[in-house]
């Protein structure tokens, strides 16, 4: 990736399109959006792919994501507490708690960031609304 320097922001072109990060939520993404949106995202997909490796069937798949920064410090990001949202789903508490064990596990953006970022996960089965 290359980014390029505009006034208020950086730019890189990739696959699906032209990405703007700037530290000033006018401009562009802010970095630590970015962020929490990849380990959701990734933790998300990779939940996808094993309910449906092991055919549990499900209807949707929501994320919500809470972070805690550092305001004392350079504002980093402490803690991701991910809630994930599983429409009609046909499995146990247990069965998800274990699934959720895999999802960690071989999810990449959460290896890479597990020993520096607390992150916290939880899950709530819901019937159509």
């Amino acid at each position: 990736m290359e980014f390029i320097m505009k006034e208020n922001s950086f730019v890189t072109d990739l696959e699906y399109g032209q990405l703007e990060v700037s530290g000033n939520a006018d401009f562009g993404f802010r970095p630590y959006q970015l962020l929490v949106s990849s380990v959701a995202v990734c933790s998300g997909g990779v939940l996808r792919k094993i309910l449906d490796k092991k055919r549990i069937a499900y209807k949707d798949i929501r994320i919500k994501a809470d972070v805690k920064r550092n305001e004392e410090g350079a504002n980093e990001v402490m803690n991701i507490h991910l809630h994930f949202i599983l429409y009609n789903v046909d499995a146990s508490d247990e069965k998800i708690d274990k699934i959720m064990d895999i999802t960690r596990k071989n999810c990449p953006i959460y290896q890479t960031v597990k020993n520096s970022i607390h992150i916290t996960e939880t899950f709530e089965r819901k019937e159509d609304e």
